[in-house]
């Protein structure tokens, strides 16, 4: 019987963009242009210390070790590759998707199965056509190491996992081809001889819940501190101010756990919620502490959360 077992590993998946369409114009002219474009990734996916795992149609699944050398497997397939597409006489040039995730499978035999593989394919599914998308996961661990820009791109559904899964994509130029016009990918059968990072232009990391976060939470605590001053300006022994604060302040909290993909969102807002009892609580002290109540209503309510997204995370 096959070994089963499980390994941290990355995968790596990729896709032609419309192969119906292409097939359906030339079905010996597209497996023949297929063929040579699979040949050069398989290389340059061994060259960067990958292993092919499968093929089928016109997908394939890699995985690798590293999750750098994974990263600068696909920057050099999509470099190369469109070095071809330029260099190609066909109208309809052959371009590529693919998707890149870290996580948790199960091998048997030369095979790979699990959740880790299909984020990997949908993460390779929401790519543009030449282009990578990376789960946070892979972010994580390339975001310092690999002179390309990253684009949040949200929450990417996916089956059996639950919220989502955060994506990037990845943010590659040409700045050699527009320096001068050198040969992106060199001949066929050699691996690439030129540094990857020359080809590539940095551009600034744009994660827009980032952003967008610190916008909001900035015309907060303007409103905030036009209402204490509102307050103080119009003094008559009462500081009114504390509860549109606390309201302030319970809007900038949901917003924080909406923007924070290392937190989730339901244990988070059940916190907030009972933090914002507390402060009720207190600021409307009358010498009992009613919010113990709704406050082990909640912890338990969190405890189940916790524990339910364990048994969904283990599931494959």
């Amino acid at each position: 019987m096959a070994e089963t077992r499980r390994k941290l590993t990355t995968i790596f998946s990729a896709d032609v963009q419309d192969y119906s369409r292409l097939m359906r114009a030339d079905e010996e002219g597209t497996l023949a242009t297929l063929k040579r474009y699979r040949d050069a990734m398989t290389r340059l996916i061994e060259a960067h210390g990958g292993r092919v795992i499968n093929t089928w149609g016109d997908g394939l699944i890699a995985d690798f070790p590293s999750v750098v050398e994974a990263l600068r497997a696909a920057i050099d397939v999509q470099s190369e590759l469109a070095g071809y597409n330029a260099k190609s006489a066909d109208s309809a040039p052959m371009l590529f998707r693919i998707g890149i995730n870290l996580g948790d499978v199960i091998t048997e035999d030369d095979d790979i199965y699990g959740d880790g593989v299909n984020v990997a394919a949908r993460l390779q599914a929401s790519a543009p056509a030449g282009g990578i998308v990376i789960s946070n996961t892979v972010y994580d661990q390339v975001r310092n190491k690999v002179a390309v820009g990253f684009e949040f791109l949200g929450q990417l559904e996916v089956k059996n996992i639950d919220g989502g899964v955060p994506s990037y994509a990845v943010r590659i130029g040409a700045a050699d081809d527009a320096a001068g016009g050198s040969d992106p990918g060199g001949e066929w059968g050699r691996p690439v001889e030129r540094p990857v990072q020359p080809a590539l232009v940095p551009v600034e990391t744009t994660a827009r819940p980032t952003s967008l976060t610190g916008k909001l939470l900035g015309a907060l605590a303007v409103i905030g501190a036009g209402l204490v001053a509102l307050n103080l300006l119009s003094w008559r022994g009462v500081f009114w101010a504390t509860w549109p604060l606390l309201g302030l302040a319970v809007v900038a909290a949901l917003e924080w756990v909406r923007a924070n993909n290392r937190i989730d969102r339901v244990i988070g807002t059940l916190a907030i919620v009972g933090l914002t009892l507390v402060a009720i609580n207190v600021l409307s002290w009358r010498g009992v502490f009613w919010a113990v109540w709704p406050l082990l209503a909640i912890a338990v309510a969190a405890g189940i959360r916790w524990v339910m997204r364990g048994r969904d995370g283990a599931k494959f």
